[in-house]
């Protein structure tokens, strides 16, 4: 139950960061956005050191610096996606893609399901695949760009959760820490060299901070969620996080919420709560 609720708060806060982040890509290049987010994000993690502690072991450097270049190209692929729209079908496209390689690598490690689990595990693959099914009038489509990026930013998000997973049980913060410095480092590098085109607009900072700081809870829930739970189950319930996104997307942008998505927020309803019992 507490991973579950860990994965649960992890998800809250990841779709609270990504419409923060979609919303200030919108407003400045997306790289002055990740340039902001991501040492926020690192300030968040080193402020937690002194708390949760944190070692820097090899396998801890190198499982860290690999979620690090995952989480920079997710930054920017994600934040791109958001910021081209609409951000109720590309956001959860990008979950479900997100969801589906940590389940295969939990389940190939030898994590075993119960028949609840088994039943659940599904249904929330479904719910995120309903939460997308945009269409119906009114309904603004993707284009084929838009889901390229959010299909870049899904395996983006997958590998970065993956490399987390991996890192040692006992390095505490150790391999967030790690990995934002690395993101931070590449972004700053491929700022660097994008610097023409980068545009001369000023980024929305307070926006783009807070998705750094919401983001950095996300991945530390997320850690905590996967050391005590099951891989498989973990990534599910944190690839939810779209609900969130598409609730803000129709409170504050007045985006449309189509029937088939009611559906799925019920459907992840119910899941959540199958998962809670396996």
């Amino acid at each position: 139950m507490i991973a579950l609720l860990l994965a649960l708060g992890s998800s809250l806060a990841y779709g609270c960061a990504d419409f923060l982040g979609g919303l200030g890509a919108r407003k400045a290049h997306v790289l002055r956005t990740v340039l902001i987010a991501a040492p926020a994000s690192l300030t968040v993690e080193l402020l937690l050191w002194p708390f949760l502690g944190a070692s820097f072991g090899p396998a801890t450097l190198a499982w860290g610096a690999a979620s690090g270049v995952a989480s920079a190209a997710a930054f920017a692929l994600l934040y791109r996606t958001l910021a081209i729209g609409p951000m109720n079908v590309l956001s959860p496209v990008t979950a479900l893609v997100s969801a589906m390689l940590p389940v295969g690598v939990g389940l190939l490690q030898g994590e075993h399901l119960g028949s609840a689990g088994l039943i659940g595990l599904p249904l929330a693959l479904t719910a995120v695949v309903l939460v997308s099914a945009g269409g119906g009038a009114g309904t603004v489509r993707p284009s084929r760009t838009a889901l390229l990026l959010a299909l870049g930013a899904g395996a983006a998000i997958a590998l970065q959760l993956v490399f987390l997973h991996q890192a040692p049980a006992d390095s505490g913060v150790g391999p967030l820490i790690v990995g934002r410095a690395v993101s931070s480092a590449v972004t700053l590098a491929a700022a660097g060299l994008m610097y023409r085109r980068l545009g001369s607009e000023k980024p929305a900072y307070a926006m783009s901070a807070a998705a750094g700081v919401l983001d950095s809870v996300a991945n530390l829930l997320f850690l905590l969620a996967a050391r005590g739970g099951d891989l498989a189950v973990v990534a599910v319930i944190t690839a939810l996080y779209p609900a969130g996104t598409v609730l803000l997307a129709r409170g504050v942008l007045a985006e449309r919420i189509h029937r088939g998505q009611l559906v799925g927020l019920g459907t992840a309803a119910v899941a959540v709560s199958l998962l809670a019992l396996t």
